[in-house]
């Protein structure tokens, strides 16, 4: 079996006015990512993603370029079930071969950024590909799973302080949620707005919901600290991004005097970020993008590190069905993993690029069970909002 063809749009959805929402990243209008096809020669599709922008907030054009025309060629031939190995010649660049014979990393210069998103797109696809080709899911193959559904918690709640409360309860009413996450941070202006919303949060939950709370990196560690005291008293079940991603110093900084969980990751790419994160004391939580961080093959080692330095893993998954998908069964294999993101707001590139029903019971996710990653992509759909690039 080889790779026959790779193929990558940028697919921008739509979001009815109605269910459009406004965060530190402006008004969300569309659903946007790079969606990738790769064919064998024997007829296998395996579907992947990756990730450079929230929601509508960028532009997808010069990372769908370089799957098509940078990536893609270097595939063609190859036998689709190398998937360390593509990943690690993908990530080493001309140097790959050397890295190969000497035993460690020799990246590219641009190792980060598009580039871990074009990999991540690669990896997704490749694990989809391996588990049809064998008639597996995926999380069989990386090592089967610990249940057959995972408790989720609902993503969302942007609402001002009068309405965050019945915002929030409405995820609950929807889906049987135990537990719910709500943005904080710049989008408020001060943090005594947010330390605001979350009191009225936490007083329409009640105690039995797990409330979390998501700054998207927006504070200074002074912020958070103010932050961190005002709402010391309502019981968080994590503070995730409270500064930049690019401030591990000022993360571990925070976390060494936070009565409440620091959990990161979303804006890190490959093992190494999250290796110092866990050196440096600046997490208890990580959180990997499977369309960014370098998709499954990563995302597995990340939640290695997670377990092995006795923190815990939830993965980013404010995605499309691709990313989401493999979130799930990374999961389902990770022994430091506990809970799933679903997001809550309108979420087209989950709900319509694909043809099954994506939904939360109980406050739990089922754990697919057909081979591959589990979906069939709508490629009518698809075409249908894909962008010439």
């Amino acid at each position: 079996m080889r790779i026959k063809t790779v193929q990558a749009w940028w697919v921008r959805i739509p979001i009815e006015a109605a269910r459009q929402h406004r965060s530190d990243f402006g008004q969300v209008t569309t659903f946007d990512a790079a969606i990738l096809r790769i064919e064998t020669d024997d007829g296998l599709v395996g579907w992947g993603e990756g990730k450079n922008a929230a929601g509508s907030a960028g532009s997808y054009g010069a990372l769908v370029h370089m799957l098509n025309h940078e990536v893609g060629p270097q595939l063609v031939g190859r036998d689709p079930a190398d998937i360390a190995i593509i990943w690690e010649m993908l990530y080493n660049g001309s140097r790959h071969q050397m890295a190969a014979a000497q035993g460690h990393a020799m990246p590219q210069l641009a190792r980060r950024g598009l580039s871990v998103a074009a990999i991540s797109a690669v990896d997704i696809a490749l694990w989809d590909i391996l588990g049809k080709s064998l008639g597996q899911p995926v999380w069989r193959l990386l090592g089967g799973r610990k249940a057959d559904r995972l408790p989720a918690y609902a993503s969302g709640g942007w609402a001002d302080a009068a309405g965050v409360g019945e915002q929030l309860r409405s995820y609950i009413d929807k889906g049987g949620f135990k537990a719910v996450k709500m943005r904080v941070g710049a989008m408020d202006g001060a943090a005594h707005i947010s330390a605001g919303r979350v009191k009225a949060a936490r007083q329409a939950l009640g105690p039995a919901v797990d409330l979390m709370v998501d700054a998207h990196g927006t504070y200074t560690v002074a912020e958070a600290k103010r932050f961190i005291h005002l709402v010391a008293d309502q019981d968080l079940a994590w503070f995730e991004e409270p500064v930049i991603a690019d401030d591990k110093p000022g993360l571990a900084e925070l976390r060494a005097g936070s009565p409440v969980p620091i959990a990161t990751g979303e804006s890190e790419a490959t093992r190494y970020a999250f290796r110092d994160l866990a050196v440096m004391k600046a997490a208890d939580i990580f959180q990997p993008d499977p369309g960014f961080c370098g998709g499954i093959t990563e995302a597995m080692r990340i939640g290695t590190l997670a377990s092995a330095f006795n923190l815990r893993f939830a993965p980013h998954l404010w995605a499309g069905a691709p990313c989401f998908f493999a979130g799930l069964h990374v999961c389902a294999a990770s022994p430091a993993s506990f809970i799933v993101e679903y997001s809550l707001g309108a979420n087209p590139m989950i709900h319509d690029l694909v043809e099954e029903t994506v939904e939360a019971k109980d406050g739990m996710i089922a754990i697919p069970e057909s081979p591959g990653l589990g979906f069939t992509v709508s490629e009518r759909f698809l075409e249908a909002h894909a962008q010439r690039c």
